[in-house]
């Protein structure tokens, strides 16, 4: 079970995969989203949060894309996960009981759990995760596709 939103998984995935392929060059909205099966008008906003973040940093032009803003051993997982959740218009929304089960017993476990995976997360970097997927050899099938013009 992932107690995550698809949101902050994939601002995750989106952070890992720039840190891993933003070399020479800024990594290209289009290119993310093909990389994730996802439509990049689904990124973007997401790609934007993190820019405002620092994170991220946007590169304007024909050859521009997103590059880390930082070193990624100075990214956390956690830091990229609260940008994405606080981003996240369609889920941000205040659960509204009068149920006493709820407020005083349920909401504070589910809350001190959050405090607990965020706190993994934190000590958790950019770095660690690409290590884990440079290791595993995520994108090694992906690599041979050279995209470049004449």
């Amino acid at each position: 079970m992932i107690l995550l939103s698809k949101r902050a998984l994939l601002g995750v995935a989106a952070v890992v995969d720039i840190a891993i392929h933003a070399r020479p060059v800024p990594v290209a909205a289009k290119a993310l989203a093909a990389r994730h099966n996802l439509p990049p008008r689904h990124l973007e906003t997401l790609l934007q949060a993190l820019v405002r973040a620092s994170i991220l940093k946007g590169v304007r032009g024909p050859r521009g894309g997103y590059e880390l803003a930082r070193e990624r051993r100075r990214i956390t997982v956690g830091e990229v996960v609260r940008v994405a959740i606080a981003s996240d218009e369609d889920g941000a929304y205040e659960l509204q009981t009068s149920s006493r089960l709820v407020s005083e017993i349920v909401a504070p476990i589910v809350s001190e759990a959050s405090k607990e995976l965020i706190s993994v997360l934190d000590q958790t970097t950019i770095e660690d995760l690409v290590r884990r997927a440079e290791g595993l050899g995520v994108f090694d099938a992906g690599s041979s596709l050279v995209d470049f013009t004449i």
